[in-house]
């Protein structure tokens, strides 16, 4: 196991200065609480003589937004994905898959599995079957070396199961699900929304109907 990298002075009050608490500091290095916690405490701030880590603990989260949803029921405006992936912004407070999409979104990462580059899309609603793995194993950690996306194939090769004991016994099990089509509804998000329209299969359920025949009974 290869022995932890040390941090100078100078790294590390970069660090401080782009972040608001020792967990964010250490997300921004890309190492873990406790390793970056030792080696503030191995240096002294010049004007208050107390330790690096005791100037920047922030316990009470003072200053750091949380982004969670206020009484009225909207949402404070989300901060630039560049913000989280950096670890500027905590990302605790977000919905993962929501994350993931910012991310492609914005061209930060691509849809397609990191090890063999699939991404073919499903045919109703144009997903394509990928999961994402950190590679510390911690799902706030998404710098983009540490964040991948994998398609269940090769997530099942390289690290574990993609699905559980049940569910697998319920797939082997023939247990099959009845779908009506035609009163089948989709809650779809707008990245999906997107997706649909640049390939010709979404149906704008608030556009009028130009078509005069439209009201005609087809019975």
């Amino acid at each position: 196991m290869p022995k932890a990298k040390p941090f100078t002075k100078d790294q590390i009050r970069n660090a401080m200065d782009k972040t608001l608490s020792v967990r964010a500091a250490a997300r921004y290095l890309n190492c873990s609480y406790q390793h970056l916690k030792k080696w503030m405490k191995e240096y002294k701030d010049e004007e208050t003589g107390l330790t690096l880590f005791e100037v920047h603990k922030n316990p009470h989260g003072k200053g750091i937004p949380k982004f969670l949803s206020s009484k009225n029921g909207f949402k404070s405006k989300e901060p630039p994905i560049l913000d989280i992936i950096e670890g500027r912004v905590d990302a605790s407070s977000f919905n993962p898959d929501k994350l993931k999409y910012r991310a492609i979104e914005a061209g930060l990462m691509v849809e397609e599995c990191k090890r063999c580059g699939f991404n073919e899309q499903r045919v109703i609603d144009s997903k394509i079957p990928l999961l994402l793995h950190f590679n510390d194993n911690v799902s706030t950690h998404w710098g983009l070396d540490n964040v991948h996306l994998l398609c269940y194939n090769c997530y099942f090769l390289y690290y574990g199961n993609v699905f559980t004991e049940k569910e697998l016994d319920q797939l082997e099990g023939h247990n099959s699900v009845t779908i009506k089509t035609e009163e089948t509804k989709m809650d779809l998000d707008p990245y999906h929304i997107s997706r649909l329209k640049e390939i010709g299969m979404y149906d704008d359920p608030n556009k009028e109907d130009d078509d005069p025949y439209s009201l005609v009974s087809r019975k």
